[in-house]
């Protein structure tokens, strides 16, 4: 399997690990598997020093993929985005998981919903 690098942030040219690519957040939206546009994907990983990066492809002609690092709640988001919830199943997304769940109890519950529990 490929690797690709892995920069600081989306906008800095620092390289800090080099990852396995995957397109775990690609979705399918009727006619492609794709996440982003016409031959742009996306995936999602996790180093072991804790820290989650997303990884983008693309099958455009000299583009190059890459990844970048971003917070546990970004990496939420993009997995929310990419509605691919059973990641948060995987061992090494825990994290994610117990954010979501703090999401879910945001909502407040109605009367009528606990006199019928």
């Amino acid at each position: 399997m490929r690797r690709v690098n892995v920069y600081e942030s989306e906008f800095c040219n620092k390289i800090v690990a080099r990852v396995k690519y995957n397109e775990k957040l690609d979705y399918w939206d009727g006619r492609n598997r794709g996440n982003g546009g016409l031959g742009k994907h996306k995936g999602i990983t996790k180093l072991k020093d804790g820290r989650f990066v997303i990884i983008i492809g693309s099958q455009m002609q000299g583009s190059k993929d890459y990844a970048y690092i971003v917070s546990k709640e970004e990496a939420l988001q993009e997995v929310l985005k990419s509605g691919n919830l059973e990641l948060l199943e995987d061992k090494k997304f825990a994290e994610l998981k117990t954010l979501y769940e703090k999401l879910c109890d945001l909502e407040e519950i109605d009367e009528a919903e606990t006199i019928a529990e």
